[in-house]
């Protein structure tokens, strides 16, 4: 990851030429570095029990009512005595994925930015489990509910996560009732290029056993989840053999633990594996913005600047068409109408010399520059208010915003055909980022996997060099077939 730390740099050198962010900000903040690992669900859905159970301690309280109301991050400490910190500690901490949190609530909930202790908070454990690791327990979701301000904190959890377990309570077989809570945890992440890192759970489904028919519980919440469009993908059941209810029918409790073992071994592997995806995450972050970068940003902000331009011309032509107007009106119906009033001893005296004649253009230069870049910052704002509009949320709309203010700024031209900042440097800069997205990936492949069947090297020893490709079949093409 030391290398990905240096393409971040380059792209951080793009993203200061274009005014993406300011000299002092980095990609490198932004981007959650250890594994995570969110939690997700309704109230009493079972995820604090969970936590406790996966790292073997009571480290979150649990209960049948909403017994936190707060987010909480939890990581790994020597300490074997767990602390329990403010949220402070995370928002003013660019190791932790929540630096400069409250800016960003502040954005949504004016105000409510000074209390970021009561949205986060921090606390530490010596699990193994948990080394290397972050896991983020939510408050019960209710959509119907929550606050702006902690949608944005649920939105940017999920986008910054590598696992997301998803809990719905077996208890509540009336899924139906929590549409809204369906439609923000399950509608809104299926179509995501990510969409793989969701695992959907019912918990708690012992409670199931109760019932005659303990296979509809299951078959609703399957509808109701193909309903918000999850028709592809695993729906896991599994439940607390501890806290569980006694199931006295021995073929029954038989068929519920062999689920709930099955379940679990498929969702304590990907808890196992999220280093590895961790890794491929990033570089794909990596990628991913230079590619937004390049494919989307910059076309949209070349569109915003012509739209800029065209509304600019406009209002000079029609303030400076109706200011020309009303002077040949003024003059027509004036008494100083003699000659275009030039007998009018003011203009007399300064027409005399050349220097007169100097000042009274500039003069009127001078006039005319003040309106035409009154009209230009009219019409920025008026671009800048549709970019807010078309791009109310999301990464690319902030940027493309910022960039687009920091083009239409008055020491700018705004005829250039190109953005402010953009030329061949950011070009190779780009391109050279997007090359080294693809030699960080086929490295950790080259960790992971071996189509050449070289066997791996014994302990203390290197692994061997893996034979060349044979890329004679390459060279026979014509050039322009495999240039890149």
């Amino acid at each position: 990851m030391l290398e990905v730390v240096k393409s971040f740099r380059v792209l951080d050198t793009v993203c200061h030429s274009l005014g993406l962010q300011d000299a002092n900000q980095s990609l490198t903040t932004q981007v959650p570095w250890w594994p995570m690992i969110a939690v997700l669900g309704t109230f009493s859905s079972g995820k604090s029990t969970f936590i406790n159970s996966y790292l073997g301690e009571p480290l979150q309280l649990t209960g049948n009512q909403a017994v936190d109301d707060r987010f909480t991050v939890i990581c790994y400490a020597g300490d074997s005595q767990s602390h329990t910190l403010p949220g402070r500690a995370l928002d003013a901490d660019p190791r932790f994925p929540f630096f400069q949190m409250s800016r960003q609530i502040e954005d949504v909930a004016s105000g409510e930015g000074s209390r970021i202790n009561a949205y986060l908070q921090l606390k530490t454990t010596d699990s193994e489990k948990l080394r290397g690791k972050i896991i983020i327990d939510s408050p019960g979701f209710d959509a119907d509910e929550q606050r702006n301000a902690t949608l944005r904190i649920t939105d940017h959890i999920i986008d910054l996560s590598d696992l997301v377990l998803v809990f719905f309570d077996a208890r509540h077989p009336e899924p139906g009732a929590m549409q809204d809570t369906l439609e923000h945890l399950v509608a809104s992440t299926i179509s995501r290029p990510d969409s793989s890192k969701f695992l959907f759970i019912l918990n708690q489904i012992d409670n199931a056993a109760r019932e005659d028919n303990p296979e509809e519980v299951f078959a609703a919440w399957q509808r109701a989840l193909s309903q918000k469009g999850l028709t592809a993908g695993r729906f896991y059941t599994i439940y607390n053999p501890v806290a569980a209810i006694p199931i006295e029918n021995p073929k029954l409790r038989e068929r519920f633990e062999r689920k709930r073992k099955e379940d679990m071994a498929i969702i304590e592997e990907r808890l196992d594996q999220v280093e590895v995806e961790r890794a491929y995450r990033i570089i794909g972050v990596l990628e991913n913005t230079a590619k937004t970068i390049q494919e989307q940003l910059l076309p949209a902000l070349r569109q915003c600047r012509e739209r800029w331009k065209r509304r600019t011309l406009w209002l000079d032509a029609i303030v400076f068409g109706a200011l020309t107007v009303a002077a040949l009106g003024w003059g027509i119906t004036s008494s100083y109408w003699h000659g275009l009033s030039f007998d009018h001893p003011l203009i007399q005296a300064m027409t005399e010399t050349p220097l007169g004649w100097g000042l009274l253009l500039g003069g009127l230069g001078l006039i005319a520059l003040s309106i035409h870049l009154c009209m230009r910052q009219s019409a920025a704002a008026s671009v800048a208010l549709d970019i807010k509009r078309g791009f109310k949320d999301g990464q690319s709309g902030d940027w493309l915003l910022r960039a687009f203010r920091y083009n239409s700024r008055k020491r700018y031209f705004m005829f250039g055909r190109e953005p402010v900042g953009y030329g061949y440097l950011v070009k190779r800069r780009l391109a050279q980022v997007l090359n080294d997205a693809d030699r960080y990936v086929q490295s950790l492949n080259n960790r992971f996997a071996d189509p050449s069947g070289t066997p791996p090297p014994a302990p203390g020893e290197e692994a061997a060099p893996r034979p060349a490709p044979d890329i004679s079949v390459v060279k026979s093409l014509p050039v322009n077939q495999y240039k890149t």
